[in-house]
């Protein structure tokens, strides 16, 4: 039974990740965004400054097609502004993105904020800013569950099948983990199977498939899904939010070009002074970007 039902849910997990491009997941190569800007003799004299590309990766909260579509718009805004071209390395895990960081090999990164707080505890991890969404930087976790099932509380996910999203996420695992530690519990006790999807919108997209019983995700996912794909959750169901937590911020290391760094910084915390900005930011529901204080994610820290 149970091997029959790890077959069902690996297959249709491929068949939900197979329209996207196969080296999303393996290509060890940075992604190329083609974000080159019209003026490239502004571009050139730039690089003759600094001699070098800036490298960006951004966590896939959600799928790494959806990734891509999202944030594409805003780096190339930045590469813009900056005069110095911009390049993604994609990522499927949040450990992945933290050893890039680790290893040098990123200038910037967007990360979960599980992952941000078990990055700084291996490495030097500085916040470069934070999104402000409806006036706070902070976000929630939901655990959520068919609407058509009659389940209604995480109690009585208890022997149902479960859907996490990654070992590092704040919301899509380590929220869930926190409720089962409180009553003494772990997964594999607690629910009769579990899967790893490495996205939040395939667990939701596995939940609303019935592939699945429950899952933890991240409430800024299915909020965005809730605006602009409202088909995708047509029967999803929320039984529990958590509290509020500090939200992903985009972070940078000591390896990074200090000077470079600045200048991102400073188009990011300005960018919604300007029509163009705004409206990138309006596409991502983000008010703004903030500075804000690493304590916000003092709460994830008890986690781990």
């Amino acid at each position: 039974m149970k091997q029959s039902f790890c077959l069902v849910v690996f297959a249709v997990i491929i068949l939900l990740i197979g329209c996207k491009d196969p080296n999303h997941y393996g290509n060890k190569e940075p992604v190329k965004l083609n974000l080159a800007t019209s003026e490239k003799n502004s571009q050139d004299k730039a690089q003759n400054i600094y001699n070098r590309t800036v490298y960006v990766a951004i966590s896939t909260m959600i799928s790494p097609k959806e990734t891509f579509s999202l944030y594409e718009n805003l780096l190339k805004y930045i590469e813009k502004k900056l005069g110095i071209p911009i390049k993604l390395k994609q990522r499927k895990t949040y450990q992945e993105v933290n050893n890039l960081l680790k290893d040098g090999d990123l200038d910037f990164a967007y990360i979960c904020s599980g992952a941000f707080v078990v990055a700084r505890k291996e490495f030097p991890l500085k916040i470069l800013a934070a999104p402000e969404i409806r006036g706070k930087p902070y976000y929630q976790a939901y655990i959520i569950v068919n609407k058509n099932s009659n389940i209604s509380s995480f109690d009585e996910l208890k022997g149902k099948t479960f859907a996490f999203t990654d070992p590092l996420s704040n919301t899509g695992y380590k929220f869930a983990i926190k409720l089962l530690n409180q009553i003494h519990s772990k997964p594999d006790q607690y629910f009769s199977k579990t899967i790893f999807t490495y996205a939040h919108d395939y667990s939701i997209q596995a939940v609303e498939r019935g592939l699945v019983d429950g899952a933890a995700i991240d409430g800024l996912v299915y909020e965005y899904l809730k605006v602009n794909h409202p088909q995708r959750i047509t029967n999803i169901k929320i039984i529990k939010k958590s509290e509020w937590f500090g939200i992903p911020p985009f972070v940078y290391t000591r390896n990074s070009n200090q000077e470079i760094i600045k200048k991102i910084q400073n188009i990011l915390l300005n960018m919604h002074l300007d029509n163009k900005g705004k409206s990138i930011l309006k596409d991502l529901q983000i008010d703004k970007f903030v500075l804000v204080d690493p304590s916000i994610y003092k709460s994830i820290e008890s986690f781990n």
